[in-house]
């Protein structure tokens, strides 16, 4: 329970403290529904600065009390960096989540009201969004129980409509937890699945759950990325609490920053050339999330110091190029060309690099003062 209320705390403290993150309401006329449905938006904290970015769409059904856990820890986690920042699109259903989840009796598939909400958000919620706001071609949904279950049924389009899919404790239609083992190897496009339940959760959705992952685990492959948590002591509703924050650090595990674990578990252990390894990152990032990021500081000089202390110079030297590109008003990649300069035999290039950094910007540990002293040393010991 004060794991709990830690969490809530947190997400209070990132909306407000942290946060200029913008809220708009809009009342949506849908053509499919024949009625209007009220929509909550979140729009992140850069996008009215930013006007050459564009963001990933987070679908959250269940709105009127799923919507401020998913864009407390989407509006934190995007501040950090350790997710795109993204748009967060919350379709407010209240009692009508039933009908909006409808299923044929004989089939199971939506029916009526069900195959209207279907359309709704495939026809309409999406392409209005795009339509009105800057988005990457990454989506995801979210739904809890009833909800949960009915984003499944986006699988079983060609293509599926959602790249990432959270499914918190599902109330499975049923043959579902039958036909989407069927139906995942089939599907070609790179996919997200995260799938949560805890050990005080409702009994039959906990084993609903609990049984779906025995089905789903043993599909995971190079498009389809599969997660399942089980959380001790978490029931029906607390689960989300705990479910929403780690669907997200899983499913944009590529995009954060290079960690220290996987400096020393990764860089530091790799044969093959380290820039290359920082080049696939952001390829990646390009490929699974429609960004184009700029690499970032960070991971510029994660790599470089590994490069470093594997002796792969002639990789330093190419994310030194790299930096100079991106960064050539800082000091970065002046610092390691000399350094891989004076790796390689070129002393007074090295010198002469290191010196033409005086007038720029300083990087972390990378100073105007250091470079200077390094040209220094270099011009006393070989007499330049």
């Amino acid at each position: 329970m004060k794991s709990f209320f830690t969490y809530i705390f947190m997400c209070f403290i990132a909306s407000t403290v942290l946060g200029q993150s913008k809220i708009i309401y809009e009342e949506f006329a849908s053509f499919k529904l024949e009625e209007t449905r009220r929509l909550k938006i979140q729009l992140p904290r850069d996008y009215e600065a930013n006007i050459e970015k564009s963001y990933p769409i987070v679908v959250v059904l269940d709105a009127n009390y799923l919507f401020e856990p998913v864009a407390g820890n989407v509006d934190y986690f995007g501040y950090w960096e350790d997710m795109p920042e993204a748009i967060v699109v919350g379709i407010m259903q209240g009692d009508k989540r039933y009908e909006d989840c409808s299923y044929d009796d004989s089939n199971f598939m939506p029916d009526e009201k069900g195959a209207a909400f279907f359309e709704f958000i495939g026809l309409e919620l999406l392409p209005y969004i795009d339509a009105n706001y800057r988005t990457a071609k990454f989506t995801i949904a979210v739904g809890h129980d009833f909800t949960a279950s009915y984003i499944n049924y986006y699988l079983f389009k060609d293509p599926p409509l959602f790249n990432g899919y959270i499914c918190l404790s599902p109330d499975l239609a049923p043959m579902m937890d039958e036909r989407l083992p069927q139906r995942i190897p089939n599907i070609q496009q790179k996919l997200f699945y995260y799938l949560a339940t805890g050990t005080d959760d409702i009994k039959d959705l906990m084993e609903i759950s609990v049984a779906l992952d025995k089905s789903l685990a043993p599909l995971k492959n190079d498009t389809f990325t599969y997660y399942f948590d089980n959380f001790e002591g978490a029931t029906h509703y607390s689960l989300v609490a705990r479910a929403i924050p780690s669907a997200l650090e899983k499913i944009f595990a590529v995009y954060r920053p290079i960690s220290k674990q996987e400096f020393s578990e990764k860089l530091l252990k790799m044969e093959t050339p380290i820039h290359q390894y920082l080049l696939d990152k952001y390829q990646t990032i390009h490929d699974l999330f429609g960004l184009d990021n700029p690499i970032r500081i960070n991971d510029f000089i994660a790599c470089a110091t590994a490069c470093e202390k594997q002796k792969q110079w002639e990789s330093l030297r190419e994310i030194a190029s790299l930096a100079q590109r991106q960064y050539p008003d800082t000091v970065m990649g002046d610092y390691y060309m000399g350094r891989y300069y004076e790796e390689t035999g070129d002393p007074k290039r090295a010198m002469r690099t290191f010196q033409a950094g005086f007038d720029k910007e300083e990087v972390d540990f990378i100073t105007v003062d250091l470079m200077l002293d390094r040209a220094d040393k270099i011009k006393e010991d070989f007499g330049y």
